[in-house]
């Protein structure tokens, strides 16, 4: 025979072995249930007008005890007093004539489908399937722009505290330009969402980063007419360029970083090494394929799908820098001189490499990975090589070699490149061992 529950009788009801459906006297067809799991909700029990039995479920048990304001509706969390009033106004609705089934069924479709519609048009879809896009189109940083998204780029998953977990429930269409502005400016003043900062003080180049990378997915929905019909960042003013470094390493705190990466193991230790040796970006020696070196392993190749020109840059190697890539241990089939211990990835790590350098360097004033590639450019020009070649040891298309200059001066310098770079690894290493490298200047030939 049904009891009049009481809420410490139903905090006390445990699951069994089978579901359990335990009816509640001091309201007729009102049922706790209980599942196997432990989970309990509310049903309610009645016939329909042909005679048929029914149930219609309430909602879930709200365990901790507190009512809530207003009149409860199916859905929510119910406490047995709520469960009750629900189930009375229930009673009453089907007293009047209506199809209370029907009308719950009719609710929870409405529901799945705006869910559904939500999920298709959501942040986070629109940002995965332009990422996906770039990743096709080879544009060179979307793995960045991934991270500025709040996106994984290897599963375009979103990541914990990012903007794609952020705006989940957003739908791509309603993002203004008052979200917009609020997110940049969060960035100049707290990073990017999810990700670690990395300096304190206001980041105007995260910024504007941020900025570009809305700006240009926006640019791209709106003309694949996916979700949007304006661009909301044209809105919002883009952040200021930051000022132009110029920071270059002296001769001592080349000796004192050229110590510190020893300490930091590998395969960073390399890496940096190999950076202040070639003048290349990080991503061009962090990313370097077995198969992008000669069969001398004096020259490196780099393809144009690695460079920021998009165009193949060959780097002359001094034999410094081909001792250390020669040193590098092969891991499997793994196409990467440079790897992880499953060799599946290029290797990787670099903000606490460079944190750790920054530890061991305490005396020398801040620096950036990518300084080091000034540095080089500014010590082979102290080394008395000429501008063009310098120019051409990184990769440059633009200065001497712009306009109508480039359309017709093809030589490549190879040779001088060649010299220069071993000239440099030569300065470097006399600096290192504390022995006056000498270096003789290096003369040009001229072709026209």
């Amino acid at each position: 025979m049904a009891k009049r529950m009481t809420t410490a009788a139903v905090s006390n009801y445990r699951p069994a072995r089978k579901r359990r459906e335990i009816p509640d006297a001091g309201s007729p067809g009102l049922y706790l249930v209980v599942q196997t799991s432990g989970i309990k909700s509310w049903a309610l029990r009645f016939r329909r007008p042909d005679g048929k039995s029914a149930k219609l479920t309430l909602g879930r048990l709200d365990p901790s005890g507190n009512e809530m304001e207003g009149e409860p509706v199916i859905g929510q969390l119910l406490t047995l007093p709520a469960a009750r009033r629900l189930a009375a106004d229930v009673m009453r609705q089907r007293a009047l004539g209506r199809d209370v089934v029907a009308d719950a069924k009719a609710a929870n479709r409405r529901k799945r489908q705006a869910h559904a519609e939500l999920a298709a048009n959501s942040f986070g879809k629109a940002a995965a399937a332009y990422i996906a896009y770039a990743k096709r189109r080879g544009q060179r940083r979307w793995r960045e722009a991934a991270k500025f998204l709040g996106l994984d780029p290897d599963s375009l998953e979103p990541l914990a505290g990012g903007l794609a977990e952020r705006w989940s429930d957003k739908p791509v269409a309603k993002i203004d330009g008052s979200d917009v502005f609020q997110l940049v400016d969060e960035v100049r003043h707290s990073g990017v969402p999810g990700r670690e900062r990395r300096s304190s003080g206001p980041t105007e180049g995260m910024a504007r980063s941020m900025h570009a990378v809305l700006s240009s997915m926006f640019r791209w929905l709106k003309e694949r007419r996916q979700q949007v019909n304006a661009n909301p960042v044209a809105s919002v003013k883009k952040p200021d360029p930051p000022v132009a470094r110029d920071r270059v390493l002296d001769d001592g705190e080349i000796v004192q970083l050229w110590r510190a990466t020893g300490e930091i193991g590998e395969p960073f230790d390399s890496i940096f090494k190999l950076l202040l040796l070639s003048g290349c970006r990080l991503n061009e020696i962090a990313g370097m394929r077995w198969d992008e070196l000669s069969a001398d392993g004096a020259t490196l190749t780099i393809p144009a799908t690695r460079t920021k020109n998009k165009k193949p840059h060959d780097v002359m190697l001094a034999p410094a820098a081909r001792d250390i890539i020669a040193a590098q241990p092969r891991i499997g089939a793994s196409p990467f001189v440079f790897t992880g211990r499953t060799g599946a990835t290029a290797a990787s790590g670099f903000s606490k490499a460079k944190a750790r350098l920054d530890e061991l360097m305490r005396s020398v004033p801040e620096w950036r990975t990518h300084d080091l590639r000034r540095t080089v450019a500014s010590g082979l020009q102290r080394l008395g090589v000429p501008l063009p070649v310098t120019e051409k040891v990184l990769g440059h298309t633009s200065g001497s070699f712009a306009g109508i200059v480039g359309i017709y001066q093809r030589h490549e310098y190879r040779e001088e490149r060649r010299q220069a770079l071993e000239r440099w690894a030569a300065h470097i290493e006399g600096l290192v061992s504390g022995r006056a490298a000498s270096v003789t200047p290096i003369r040009s030939r001229t072709r026209s």
